[in-house]
Protein backbone atom coordinates (compact mmCIF):
# COMPACT_ATOMS: atom_id res chain seq x y z
CA UNK A 1 0.00 0.00 0.00
CA UNK A 2 1.59 3.25 -1.14
CA UNK A 3 1.38 6.53 0.73
CA UNK A 4 -1.69 7.79 -1.14
CA UNK A 5 -3.58 4.53 -0.63
CA UNK A 6 -2.64 4.52 3.06
CA UNK A 7 -3.91 8.08 3.45
CA UNK A 8 -7.22 7.27 1.70
CA UNK A 9 -7.62 4.15 3.83
CA UNK A 10 -7.14 6.07 7.08
CA UNK A 11 -9.57 8.75 5.98
CA UNK A 12 -12.18 6.13 5.16
CA UNK A 13 -11.70 4.35 8.49
CA UNK A 14 -11.92 7.66 10.34
CA UNK A 15 -15.16 8.50 8.61
CA UNK A 16 -16.67 5.13 9.54
CA UNK A 17 -15.62 5.53 13.18
CA UNK A 18 -16.80 9.12 13.36
CA UNK A 19 -20.26 8.41 11.96
CA UNK A 20 -21.65 6.72 15.14
CA UNK A 21 -20.12 9.45 17.28
CA UNK A 22 -21.75 12.14 15.18
CA UNK A 23 -25.08 10.32 15.36
CA UNK A 24 -24.75 10.01 19.14
CA UNK A 25 -23.91 13.70 19.45
CA UNK A 26 -26.90 14.60 17.31
CA UNK A 27 -29.15 12.37 19.42
CA UNK A 28 -27.77 13.83 22.66
CA UNK A 29 -28.34 17.36 21.35
CA UNK A 30 -32.08 16.76 20.78
CA UNK A 31 -33.99 18.69 23.39
CA UNK A 32 -37.23 17.36 24.91
CA UNK A 33 -40.23 18.89 23.18
CA UNK A 34 -43.12 19.94 25.42
CA UNK A 35 -46.43 21.25 24.09
CA UNK A 36 -48.85 23.39 26.12
CA UNK A 37 -52.47 23.95 25.07
CA UNK A 38 -54.40 26.45 27.18
CA UNK A 39 -57.44 28.69 26.71
CA UNK A 40 -55.61 31.83 27.87
CA UNK A 41 -52.05 33.15 28.00
CA UNK A 42 -52.56 34.39 31.54
CA UNK A 43 -53.28 33.42 35.11
CA UNK A 44 -51.46 32.06 38.12
CA UNK A 45 -51.69 28.49 36.82
CA UNK A 46 -49.80 29.37 33.63
CA UNK A 47 -47.04 31.17 35.50
CA UNK A 48 -46.79 28.35 38.05
CA UNK A 49 -46.36 25.88 35.19
CA UNK A 50 -43.53 27.96 33.73
CA UNK A 51 -41.81 28.21 37.12
CA UNK A 52 -42.24 24.53 37.88
CA UNK A 53 -40.75 23.46 34.56
CA UNK A 54 -37.79 25.79 35.07
CA UNK A 55 -37.15 24.42 38.55
CA UNK A 56 -37.01 20.90 37.12
CA UNK A 57 -34.49 21.99 34.51
CA UNK A 58 -36.76 22.57 31.50
CA UNK A 59 -35.81 26.03 30.26
CA UNK A 60 -37.31 26.97 26.93
CA UNK A 61 -34.66 27.30 24.22
CA UNK A 62 -31.85 25.98 26.41
CA UNK A 63 -32.74 22.60 27.85
CA UNK A 64 -36.17 22.09 26.29
CA UNK A 65 -38.37 23.27 23.46
CA UNK A 66 -41.74 24.43 24.83
CA UNK A 67 -44.46 25.08 22.27
CA UNK A 68 -47.29 27.22 23.66
CA UNK A 69 -50.65 27.35 21.92
CA UNK A 70 -53.64 29.45 23.06
CA UNK A 71 -57.18 29.04 21.76
CA UNK A 72 -58.56 32.01 23.73
CA UNK A 73 -61.59 30.05 24.94
CA UNK A 74 -63.07 30.18 21.42
CA UNK A 75 -64.23 26.71 20.34
CA UNK A 76 -63.73 27.51 16.66
CA UNK A 77 -59.98 28.03 17.28
CA UNK A 78 -59.43 24.78 19.15
CA UNK A 79 -59.17 22.35 16.17
CA UNK A 80 -56.39 24.34 14.50
CA UNK A 81 -54.46 24.69 17.78
CA UNK A 82 -54.63 20.91 18.24
CA UNK A 83 -53.62 20.32 14.61
CA UNK A 84 -50.59 22.59 15.04
CA UNK A 85 -49.40 20.62 18.07
CA UNK A 86 -49.82 17.33 16.20
CA UNK A 87 -47.32 18.57 13.58
CA UNK A 88 -44.56 19.41 16.08
CA UNK A 89 -43.15 15.97 16.99
CA UNK A 90 -43.80 16.52 20.71
CA UNK A 91 -42.75 14.24 23.56
CA UNK A 92 -45.55 15.31 25.94
CA UNK A 93 -48.45 17.79 25.94
CA UNK A 94 -49.84 19.77 28.89
CA UNK A 95 -53.47 20.81 28.45
CA UNK A 96 -55.99 22.83 30.44
CA UNK A 97 -59.73 22.20 30.50
CA UNK A 98 -62.14 19.47 29.43
CA UNK A 99 -62.79 20.64 25.86
CA UNK A 100 -59.13 20.76 24.89
CA UNK A 101 -58.30 17.51 26.70
CA UNK A 102 -61.06 15.71 24.81
CA UNK A 103 -59.86 17.21 21.51
CA UNK A 104 -56.31 16.00 22.14
CA UNK A 105 -57.52 12.55 23.16
CA UNK A 106 -59.31 12.28 19.82
CA UNK A 107 -56.21 13.51 17.96
CA UNK A 108 -53.58 11.16 19.43
CA UNK A 109 -53.34 7.90 21.32
CA UNK A 110 -49.54 7.90 21.38
CA UNK A 111 -48.33 11.30 22.63
CA UNK A 112 -48.51 11.47 26.46
CA UNK A 113 -51.01 14.09 27.69
CA UNK A 114 -51.06 15.73 31.14
CA UNK A 115 -54.24 17.65 31.94
CA UNK A 116 -55.22 20.19 34.56
CA UNK A 117 -58.86 21.06 34.97
CA UNK A 118 -61.33 18.31 34.07
CA UNK A 119 -63.51 17.82 37.13
CA UNK A 120 -64.94 14.47 36.00
CA UNK A 121 -62.13 12.75 34.05
CA UNK A 122 -63.57 9.24 34.47
CA UNK A 123 -67.18 10.13 33.61
CA UNK A 124 -65.98 12.26 30.70
CA UNK A 125 -64.19 9.22 29.28
CA UNK A 126 -60.72 10.75 29.53
CA UNK A 127 -59.28 8.09 31.85
CA UNK A 128 -60.34 4.63 33.03
CA UNK A 129 -59.94 5.41 36.74
CA UNK A 130 -58.17 7.81 39.06
CA UNK A 131 -55.78 5.11 40.29
CA UNK A 132 -54.92 3.64 36.87
CA UNK A 133 -55.78 6.06 34.07
CA UNK A 134 -54.90 3.70 31.22
CA UNK A 135 -54.13 5.06 27.77
CA UNK A 136 -51.95 8.12 27.24
CA UNK A 137 -53.65 10.64 29.58
CA UNK A 138 -53.29 11.58 33.24
CA UNK A 139 -53.13 14.77 35.29
CA UNK A 140 -54.69 16.81 38.08
CA UNK A 141 -58.43 17.39 38.43
CA UNK A 142 -59.74 20.61 40.00
CA UNK A 143 -62.82 19.51 41.94
CA UNK A 144 -63.95 17.13 44.65
CA UNK A 145 -67.36 15.56 45.17
CA UNK A 146 -68.44 18.06 47.86
CA UNK A 147 -67.19 21.14 46.04
CA UNK A 148 -70.57 22.29 44.69
CA UNK A 149 -72.24 21.82 48.08
CA UNK A 150 -69.68 24.16 49.62
CA UNK A 151 -70.35 26.77 46.94
CA UNK A 152 -74.09 26.62 47.64
CA UNK A 153 -73.44 27.02 51.36
CA UNK A 154 -71.32 30.11 50.65
CA UNK A 155 -74.25 31.61 48.75
CA UNK A 156 -76.52 30.85 51.71
CA UNK A 157 -74.03 32.60 53.99
CA UNK A 158 -74.53 35.87 52.08
CA UNK A 159 -78.20 35.29 51.22
CA UNK A 160 -79.84 33.26 54.03
CA UNK A 161 -83.31 33.54 52.47
CA UNK A 162 -82.10 31.94 49.24
CA UNK A 163 -84.56 29.50 47.65
CA UNK A 164 -83.41 29.09 44.04
CA UNK A 165 -80.10 29.23 42.16
CA UNK A 166 -79.36 29.77 38.48
CA UNK A 167 -76.48 27.70 37.05
CA UNK A 168 -74.83 28.99 33.89
CA UNK A 169 -73.27 25.98 32.15
CA UNK A 170 -72.21 24.76 28.71
CA UNK A 171 -73.44 21.62 26.93
CA UNK A 172 -70.27 21.89 24.80
CA UNK A 173 -68.11 21.22 27.86
CA UNK A 174 -67.79 17.46 28.57
CA UNK A 175 -67.91 17.94 32.35
CA UNK A 176 -70.52 20.67 32.56
CA UNK A 177 -73.47 18.25 32.42
CA UNK A 178 -72.10 16.38 35.44
CA UNK A 179 -71.56 19.72 37.18
CA UNK A 180 -75.25 20.59 36.81
CA UNK A 181 -76.20 17.11 38.02
CA UNK A 182 -74.07 17.49 41.16
CA UNK A 183 -75.44 20.98 41.76
CA UNK A 184 -79.00 19.70 41.59
CA UNK A 185 -78.16 16.85 43.98
CA UNK A 186 -76.51 19.19 46.49
CA UNK A 187 -79.32 21.75 46.14
CA UNK A 188 -81.98 19.19 47.06
CA UNK A 189 -80.20 18.57 50.34
CA UNK A 190 -80.33 22.29 51.07
CA UNK A 191 -83.95 22.69 49.95
CA UNK A 192 -82.92 24.83 46.97
CA UNK A 193 -84.28 24.80 43.42
CA UNK A 194 -81.87 24.91 40.45
CA UNK A 195 -82.44 26.76 37.17
CA UNK A 196 -79.92 25.59 34.52
CA UNK A 197 -79.04 28.23 31.90
CA UNK A 198 -77.13 26.81 28.92
CA UNK A 199 -74.50 28.86 27.07
CA UNK A 200 -72.73 26.59 24.59
CA UNK A 201 -72.14 29.15 21.83
CA UNK A 202 -72.18 32.93 21.37
CA UNK A 203 -75.74 32.61 20.04
CA UNK A 204 -76.86 31.33 23.47
CA UNK A 205 -75.68 34.38 25.42
CA UNK A 206 -78.60 36.75 24.77
CA UNK A 207 -81.30 34.11 25.34
CA UNK A 208 -79.47 32.95 28.47
CA UNK A 209 -79.29 36.43 29.94
CA UNK A 210 -82.95 36.98 29.09
CA UNK A 211 -83.88 33.71 30.85
CA UNK A 212 -82.06 34.86 33.98
CA UNK A 213 -83.78 38.25 33.88
CA UNK A 214 -87.21 36.57 33.61
CA UNK A 215 -86.61 33.96 36.32
CA UNK A 216 -84.71 36.29 38.69
CA UNK A 217 -83.12 33.46 40.72
CA UNK A 218 -81.87 34.31 44.17
CA UNK A 219 -78.25 33.59 43.22
CA UNK A 220 -76.06 32.52 40.30
CA UNK A 221 -73.33 29.92 39.84
CA UNK A 222 -71.11 30.50 36.81
CA UNK A 223 -69.39 27.34 35.60
CA UNK A 224 -66.11 28.63 34.09
CA UNK A 225 -66.52 27.14 30.62
CA UNK A 226 -65.44 29.20 27.58
CA UNK A 227 -68.65 30.99 26.59
CA UNK A 228 -69.75 32.01 30.11
CA UNK A 229 -66.17 33.03 30.88
CA UNK A 230 -65.93 35.18 27.75
CA UNK A 231 -69.17 36.95 28.74
CA UNK A 232 -68.62 37.16 32.49
CA UNK A 233 -68.69 40.98 32.56
CA UNK A 234 -72.18 40.98 31.04
CA UNK A 235 -73.27 38.25 33.44
CA UNK A 236 -71.87 40.26 36.35
CA UNK A 237 -73.60 43.45 35.21
CA UNK A 238 -76.93 41.64 34.97
CA UNK A 239 -76.46 40.08 38.40
CA UNK A 240 -75.76 43.49 39.91
CA UNK A 241 -78.79 45.04 38.21
CA UNK A 242 -81.01 42.24 39.56
CA UNK A 243 -79.26 42.26 42.98
CA UNK A 244 -78.22 38.60 42.59
CA UNK A 245 -75.10 37.32 44.41
CA UNK A 246 -72.91 35.08 42.27
CA UNK A 247 -70.14 32.53 42.69
CA UNK A 248 -67.74 30.61 40.44
CA UNK A 249 -64.83 28.17 40.67
CA UNK A 250 -62.43 30.46 38.83
CA UNK A 251 -60.75 33.35 40.62
CA UNK A 252 -60.18 35.13 37.30
CA UNK A 253 -63.97 35.45 36.90
CA UNK A 254 -64.36 36.79 40.42
CA UNK A 255 -61.81 39.45 39.52
CA UNK A 256 -64.02 40.42 36.56
CA UNK A 257 -67.21 40.97 38.53
CA UNK A 258 -68.50 37.74 40.10
CA UNK A 259 -69.07 38.18 43.85
CA UNK A 260 -67.12 35.14 45.09
CA UNK A 261 -64.92 32.32 43.86
CA UNK A 262 -64.27 29.02 45.55
CA UNK A 263 -62.07 26.54 43.77
CA UNK A 264 -58.80 24.69 43.55
CA UNK A 265 -55.73 26.86 43.99
CA UNK A 266 -54.56 27.27 40.38
CA UNK A 267 -51.02 27.96 41.46
CA UNK A 268 -50.93 24.72 43.43
CA UNK A 269 -52.32 22.76 40.48
CA UNK A 270 -49.90 24.45 38.08
CA UNK A 271 -46.95 23.54 40.30
CA UNK A 272 -47.95 19.87 40.37
CA UNK A 273 -48.18 19.41 36.60
CA UNK A 274 -44.40 19.72 35.88
CA UNK A 275 -43.63 16.64 37.97
CA UNK A 276 -45.85 14.60 35.64
CA UNK A 277 -44.00 16.03 32.64
CA UNK A 278 -40.62 15.27 34.19
CA UNK A 279 -41.51 11.67 35.01
CA UNK A 280 -42.93 11.06 31.54
CA UNK A 281 -39.82 12.46 29.86
CA UNK A 282 -37.78 10.08 32.02
CA UNK A 283 -39.78 7.06 30.88
CA UNK A 284 -42.93 6.84 33.03
CA UNK A 285 -46.22 5.93 31.32
CA UNK A 286 -49.36 8.04 31.83
CA UNK A 287 -51.40 4.82 32.08
CA UNK A 288 -49.69 4.04 35.38
CA UNK A 289 -49.63 7.55 36.87
CA UNK A 290 -52.66 8.20 39.13
CA UNK A 291 -54.82 11.27 38.56
CA UNK A 292 -54.41 13.61 41.52
CA UNK A 293 -57.21 15.50 43.22
CA UNK A 294 -56.82 19.08 44.46
CA UNK A 295 -55.53 19.51 47.99
CA UNK A 296 -55.84 23.26 48.40
CA UNK A 297 -58.93 25.41 47.78
CA UNK A 298 -59.17 29.21 47.80
CA UNK A 299 -62.08 31.42 48.77
CA UNK A 300 -61.95 34.92 47.27
CA UNK A 301 -64.46 37.74 47.65
CA UNK A 302 -64.96 40.85 45.51
CA UNK A 303 -66.06 43.65 47.85
CA UNK A 304 -66.53 46.01 44.90
CA UNK A 305 -69.21 43.69 43.59
CA UNK A 306 -70.68 43.31 47.10
CA UNK A 307 -70.99 47.08 47.38
CA UNK A 308 -72.64 47.32 43.97
CA UNK A 309 -75.09 44.61 45.02
CA UNK A 310 -75.83 46.33 48.32
CA UNK A 311 -74.72 43.21 50.20
CA UNK A 312 -72.82 43.16 53.48
CA UNK A 313 -70.49 40.18 53.61
CA UNK A 314 -70.54 38.54 57.07
CA UNK A 315 -67.37 39.16 59.02
CA UNK A 316 -67.00 35.43 59.63
CA UNK A 317 -66.85 34.87 55.87
CA UNK A 318 -64.32 37.66 55.34
CA UNK A 319 -62.07 36.08 57.96
CA UNK A 320 -62.22 32.76 56.12
CA UNK A 321 -61.37 34.29 52.75
CA UNK A 322 -57.92 33.74 51.24
CA UNK A 323 -58.24 36.93 49.19
CA UNK A 324 -60.49 39.98 49.37
CA UNK A 325 -60.64 42.56 46.57
CA UNK A 326 -61.42 45.97 48.00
Amino acid sequence: MDRVQRRDFLIAVGAVLAAPLAAEAQQAARLPRIGVLSPLNAGTGTEALREGLRELGYVDGRTAVIEWRWWEGKPERLPEAVAELMRLNLDVIVVGGSEATKALKEATRSIPIVFSGPSYPVEEGLVESFARPGGNITGVTVAQSDHVAKMLQLLLDVAPALSDVGVIWSPANPGSTFYVRDTETAARGLKLRVLPVAMASPADVEPGLAAIARARPGALIVHPTPIPSANVERIGELAIRLRIPSITQAKRLMERGVLMSYGADNRDVGRRIPSYVDRILKGAKPADMPVERPTKFDLAINLKTAKALGITIPQSLLLRADEVIQ
